[in-house]
C-alpha cells in the first residue's frame, strides 16, 4: 500500500550501538571489538591516530564522496587488525565522520587498543 507508515515491528533488526565505558573510545562485546571513529577523509595517507575524546581518529587517502571513504576505511582496517572486510561491521557513521565499527575477532591490535 502507497503511504503506508511502517512500524518497529516491520523494520529490519539493527545491531544496536555500544557505549564504550570509561570514557575510552572502545570496548569488548565478547570477541568483537565495538570501535568509535573521527574519521579523517582526504588524508595524505591512511593511519590509525591517536583518541580524541571519545573516539580513536582514524585519516584515509579516499574522498568523503558517497561513503566511498568509509569503505575504503573498513578495508585499510580489515588488513590493520587481520580480518576479511566482511569481518568489519558499521553500526552508524557510513555517510558522516563519526562512526562506530563491530570488529569481529581482530587478529591484530594497534598500541592504542588493549584486550
Amino acid at each position: 500500500m502507497a503511504g503506508k507508515k511502517r512500524s518497529k515491528s516491520d523494520m529490519p533488526a539493527a545491531t544496536p550501538a555500544i557505549q564504550p565505558t570509561d570514557g575510552a573510545f572502545y570496548s569488548w562485546d565478547g570477541d568483537t571489538l565495538v570501535l568509535n571513529v573521527l574519521g579523517k577523509p582526504s588524508a595524505k595517507q591512511d593511519a590509525i591516530g591517536k583518541p580524541k575524546g571519545h573516539q580513536l581518529k582514524i585519516s584515509v587517502t579516499a574522498a568523503p564522496v558517497g561513503g566511498k571513504a568509509t569503505d575504503h576505511m573498513v578495508r585499510f582496517l580489515a588488513g590493520e587488525f587481520g580480518v576479511t572486510v566482511a569481518d568489519i561491521v558499521v553500526v552508524f557513521g557510513r555517510m558522516n565522520v563519526n562512526k562506530q565499527l563491530r570488529i569481529k575477532s581482530p587478529q591484530r591490535l594497534p598500541t592504542v587498543i588493549s584486550r
